[in-house]
């Protein structure tokens, strides 16, 4: 019962706000315009429909703010009137009052507030779709910001994942080739972020670990965590003085190198990815500072994509056999990692791929619309039966979100030309003797470790296998022994090498 009156409440909202009109755009004259004038007379059509998009999305709540969010960086798909609108949802949210949040930090640190914070700004300075920051001074003299949760939010995010639960059920239920798309999988992934999100301490952690992973702060710059005032409702950071990143004529007047700010961002994103595995993924414009020298700001971690080396490798092969529009290499990937049937026929579905990749190579970001690369793509996918893979869903969306980053500020830039060389250079990390002497210095301590166990092994396996195996098994510890003996033969040999070359470094 409490869904349904959710779904008309939804309802509600949409005509109150005369949101039908973007479904009925094409009717200039049509009978249902004709019928708003006379029954929805009293609707406020008259304010701009971007503006009648945002205010019913921030009557629905953090969900649909967010949705908001991921449109306002897609401009190339979206009329500019639209999109401006929708850009305010970034970090221009209605905040909740000033004295609530106080009693509310209050009630946390159960002491009143002037004996936590030697000053705090009762106005919030940022108010987004599950929180709101202020700004504050520690008794220590550090300036921070403190991020607070909004009243109730879990309540409220909790009954619209709900509700996108049933919607996904029914949709797989009466729409059986939705199924390869996992959309309830799609949804408990999102939901699972969601969780993280809304526990701070979390996404504390979360700025530490991009922190260390950025420690050299050479072209990003994440605010010092300061724990001992960390809750799951609040976190307290270092406050971070930069310039919003959508500002770009006031980044010009700053002196700050655009174009190169724009490659910046992409290095970012793929050492993100493919160096560390773990990415920040929700970069929308709302979240990025740049600071005096050029430098990005990241803030609001609480949403954070990982990848495991498996996930790195695949899509990094994918990449560069992209980037060297070699599509037989792409449609093998996808074969052998068992994201399309094992019955593709490479060449069929290497054609495919080559008639929505090549279009779009050699121009620049102004020229290409992901948005009808994407639609290409969903439509290969239906043909070939490829399944959408959840746990890529946030590296998908982040993605999206670099490349509007990428168009606003510098229309010429080739994201295809600036990435190609950090891709290059980890796939020569992992794969080659670089790759092999990695590998030695991460397993090899293992590899040695495990000969002395090799003979209670044996004989553990031999107790535990049936008599009729006993033959195969033998033969298989045969082998596995001969080739760890060869394997540790040229771990020695190579880590002779290498000390022996770090001696002469030193007696040099």
């Amino acid at each position: 019962m409490t869904r349904l009156f959710r779904v008309l409440k939804i309802l509600s909202v949409f005509f109150r706000f005369g949101l039908d009109e973007f479904v009925f755009y094409r009717q200039k004259n049509g009978t249902v315009k004709k019928l708003n004038k006379r029954f929805f007379f009293w609707r406020p059509l008259s304010i701009p429909r971007g503006k009648r998009l945002r205010l019913a999305l921030e009557t629905l709540g953090p969900i649909f703010v967010k949705f908001g969010q991921a449109l306002s960086t897609r401009r190339d798909l979206l009329p500019p009137d639209i999109a401006n609108e929708l850009a305010l949802l970034q970090d221009r949210v209605a905040p909740f009052p000033g004295v609530q949040a106080k009693k509310m930090l209050e009630a946390i640190y159960q002491q009143p507030l002037d004996r936590v914070f030697k000053s705090f700004e009762i106005e919030p300075v940022a108010s987004a779709s599950v929180a709101q920051v202020h700004f504050a001074t520690l008794f220590t003299g550090e300036e921070v910001a403190v991020k607070l949760l909004r009243p109730n939010v879990h309540q409220m995010i909790a009954r619209d994942v709900a509700l996108l639960y049933t919607i996904a059920r029914m949709i797989e239920r009466f729409i059986p080739a939705s199924r390869r798309l996992h959309p309830v999988e799609v949804i408990q992934e999102f939901d699972k972020h969601l969780k993280d999100e809304l526990d701070l301490m979390v996404e504390a952690s979360n700025a530490s670990q991009l922190r260390r992973n950025f420690a050299d702060r050479r072209l990003l710059i994440i605010p010092e965590v300061y724990w001992d005032y960390c809750d799951s409702s609040v976190m307290v950071m270092e406050r971070m003085n930069g310039t919003p990143i959508s500002q770009v004529d006031r980044l010009r007047e700053m002196g700050v190198d655009i174009p190169k700010l724009a490659r910046d961002g992409v290095e970012i994103f793929f050492t993100q990815v493919f160096r560390d595995g773990f990415f920040h993924a929700d970069m929308h414009p709302g979240n990025i500072q740049v600071a005096d020298d050029g430098r990005y700001v990241g803030l609001d971690f609480g949403i954070v994509g990982t990848l495991n080396k498996t996930d790195k490798n695949y899509l990094a092969q994918n990449f560069i056999a992209f980037f060297r529009r070699d599509y037989a290499r792409v449609a093998m990937a996808h074969i052998e990692a068992g994201w399309v049937p094992k019955d593709t026929r490479p060449d069929e579905f290497e054609s495919a791929i080559r008639s929505v990749c090549e279009p779009i190579f050699d121009k620049p970001l102004k020229d290409i619309s992901f948005g009808k690369v994407l639609l290409r793509l969903f439509q290969v996918s239906r043909r070939f039966n490829m399944e959408v893979q959840p746990q890529l869903v946030l590296l998908q969306k982040t993605l999206l979100n670099v490349e509007g980053l990428g168009r606003d500020l510098d229309p010429e830039l080739d994201l295809w030309k600036t990435a190609k060389p950090y891709l290059e250079k980890w796939m020569s990390e992992q794969v080659g003797i670089r790759g092999l002497i990695k590998a030695i210095k991460n397993e090899g301590g293992q590899w040695v470790s495990l000969v002395p166990e090799l003979p209670r092994l044996i004989h553990q396996s031999l107790n535990q296998q049936p008599m009729n195996e006993i033959d195969t098994q033998i033969f298989a510890l045969k082998q596995q022994h001969q080739s760890l003996q060869r394997w540790l033969m040229v771990t020695l040999f190579i880590l002779g090498i290498i000390l022996g070359s770090e001696i002469a470094q030193w007696i040099n």
